[in-house]
């Protein structure tokens, strides 16, 4: 059995403002501060001598291909992706940027947000569009039933309410 597995498939394009400013904020980060930083430490290891026993030079390498790696993913994820900064027409059922209640089995509430997979936040319950879940929900409205695959088997949730607006305010997510 080999280790060869079948490319993955892209996430959705989608992105909430928010989510895309703090991509493009990520990119200036890395470009203007983090990787000037970790090229003169690397000079400055490069002139120590020799480099095959060097730890300083072989660590600032590895690093400073992991900034390359990321800048290039967030420079090719920023010409594709789709901004969505308006509220759905109908707000009555499950679209991309929702607050979503839902109540499991137990009568345990759980608050999703549905985003894009760049500003998935598992602990802030920010869940990527293309996750099961969030494609569970997608289109249903309030009081619809709706199973769900997860890893350690189906549950199944009803959907409480749904909120376009951030939890506390009159502002538009």
């Amino acid at each position: 059995m080999g280790r060869w597995r079948p490319p993955a498939k892209p996430s959705s394009p989608y992105i909430t403002a928010e989510g895309a400013q703090a991509l493009e904020q990520e990119l200036k980060q890395l470009w203007r501060v983090e990787r000037p930083e970790v090229v003169r430490a690397l000079s400055a290891a490069a002139a120590e001598g020799d480099r095959s026993e060097n730890a300083e030079y072989i660590y600032r390498k590895k690093q400073l291909g992991g900034i390359d790696r990321r800048i290039r993913y967030l420079t090719r994820r920023l010409d594709v992706i789709k901004v969505v900064d308006r509220l759905p027409d109908n707000r009555d059922s499950v679209r991309f940027g929702a607050w979503v209640t839902v109540a499991d089995e137990t009568g345990t509430e759980s608050v999703y947000r549905i985003v894009g997979a760049d500003e998935t936040r598992a602990d802030d319950g920010w869940i990527s569009i293309d996750s099961p879940m969030a494609r569970g929900l997608l289109g249903r409205g309030v009081g619809d039933t709706v199973m769900i695959e997860r890893p350690d088997g189906s549950v199944e949730i009803e959907i409480a309410a749904i909120d376009y607006l951030k939890p506390g305010t009159d502002e538009p997510t």
